[in-house]
């Protein structure tokens, strides 16, 4: 075999490969038995139709179309290692110049593209800085006050405030005609809680048990339904009752009630809880760094992305939205029905998260190659082991479940992220 490569525009190229000699001979013959095995003519057995027979019943372009599939993996693992070309997508065959002596195989392939990295380290780019607040540590405190609070009813004639409980009915008419969901009874509502549209709950600030008021809003541009879409609605609300909350004084006895090991005080209380805060914001700056750096090495490369890459990776993203609607008891089907939207509609939502995630995944490739980073076997063998004990499965196990290149792509990004945050001014 012999091969030839051919790179064209957005990292689409052909490989050309000579399939001939022993081969290709071979492959043909391969091709003739199983038709051999398989045709039946009248007057004969399967299988034991006479050869002379067969060939006369078996066209030369059907043996040559068994044959190129019977050669065409072979081909393609040894000229893509020829070539050193890494796929992004499957390739497409065909084949011409079919003949008893030779084929030349024609296979379209997609290849990962080229980058052209720009200032990747030396950045001049920073974590934030990490600070829990004695008023921050109140304000969980106040969170669990407001957990273990009773709802107690307004005496009649008092209007309602921000934080209390309303008890609701509503009609929701848009050019004067209610629509879907528009509408509900006996409906709880705390007000500033965020939990209506926007503009809804503060016009009910000062409402009395059995007033009957119009709200006027205007639903976001971005709202889910897009028949309602930046339009305006009146919402017909008939109070029946006010609730403020009664919440309990903070004390030993309120935080035993969370019945957390080893929480029993107040002051063990905002102990942990300002451990717990600090961990959490360091946690989220990090995240924010790592973005920060990751969207300007991005910024400062030039690469074009292939499409099939970006469908590839939006492909992965729904698929990870369909599993976590099945481990919360939902299907995406009932989500779609919830929400208005269509499975293309919410692909279009991920793409630009998609394209991101590629081209950052792209970057980080080009700097491993820039810095020579390796990753050796002690490497991989050591993230099994630290995923076995993580995990609590057999390293066997794990194995079978991530090939150890993966481990190896995986751990040198890495590696390449962890030098590019070391360089920072």
């Amino acid at each position: 075999m012999n091969s030839k490569w051919t790179l064209n525009e957005h990292s689409e190229g052909v490989l050309e490969v000579v399939v001939d000699g022993e081969a290709w001979e071979n492959a043909q013959k391969k091709a003739f038995n199983d038709f051999k095995k398989n045709v039946s003519i009248k007057g004969f057995r399967t299988g034991k139709v006479p050869e002379a027979l067969l060939k006369k019943q078996i066209s030369k372009e059907a043996i040559y179309d068994r044959a190129v599939e019977g050669v065409a993996n072979e081909a393609l693992v040894e000229a893509v290692k020829e070539h050193n070309l890494e796929l992004v997508a499957r390739p497409t065959l065909d084949y011409k110049d079919a003949s008893d002596e030779s084929v030349t195989l024609v296979i379209n392939c997609v290849v990962s593209p080229e980058v052209t990295l720009g200032e990747y380290k030396g950045l001049d780019i920073h974590k934030d800085e990490v600070n829990v607040t004695d008023e921050d540590v109140e304000a969980e405190l106040s969170k669990v006050q407001d957990r273990f609070a009773d709802w107690v009813l307004r005496e009649e004639g008092q209007p309602a405030e921000d934080g209390d409980q309303v008890t609701i009915d509503f009609v929701g008419k848009k050019d004067g005609e209610p629509f879907e969901g528009g509408s509900g009874e006996n409906y709880p509502l705390e007000l500033g809680s965020n939990t209506f549209i926007p503009g809804f709950e503060e016009q009910l600030v000062g409402v009395k048990t059995d007033d009957v008021k119009d709200v006027t809003v205007t639903f976001p541009e971005d709202y889910q339904a897009a028949d309602l879409a930046g339009k305006e609605a009146v919402f017909t609300v008939t109070v029946h009752d006010i609730k403020y909350k009664d919440r309990p004084e903070v004390n030993d006895e309120l935080i035993a009630q969370l019945k957390r090991d080893g929480v029993e005080t107040v002051e063990k209380f905002k102990e942990v809880t300002k451990e717990d805060l600090t961990k959490e914001r360091e946690r989220a700056a990090d995240e924010k760094f790592t973005n920060d750096l990751m969207e300007t090495i991005s910024d400062n490369a030039t690469v074009e992305i292939p499409a099939v890459m970006i469908e590839n990776e939006v492909d992965n993203l729904y698929r990870d939205f369909t599993n976590r609607m099945q481990q919360s008891g939902f299907t995406a089907e009932q989500y779609f029905a919830a929400t208005g939207q269509t499975e293309a509609d919410l692909k279009a939502t991920m793409r630009p998260d998609a394209q991101r995630r590629v081209k950052g995944s792209l970057v980080l490739d080009a700097v491993i190659k820039a810095e020579n980073i390796e990753i050796s076997d002690e490497d991989v063998e050591k993230e099994y082991t630290e995923m076995s004990t993580l995990y609590n499965m057999d390293v066997e196990q794990i194995k079978k479940l991530l090939p150890a290149e993966n481990i190896k792509d995986d751990l040198a990004q890495q590696k390449a992220l962890e030098l590019i945050k070391s360089s920072v001014k």
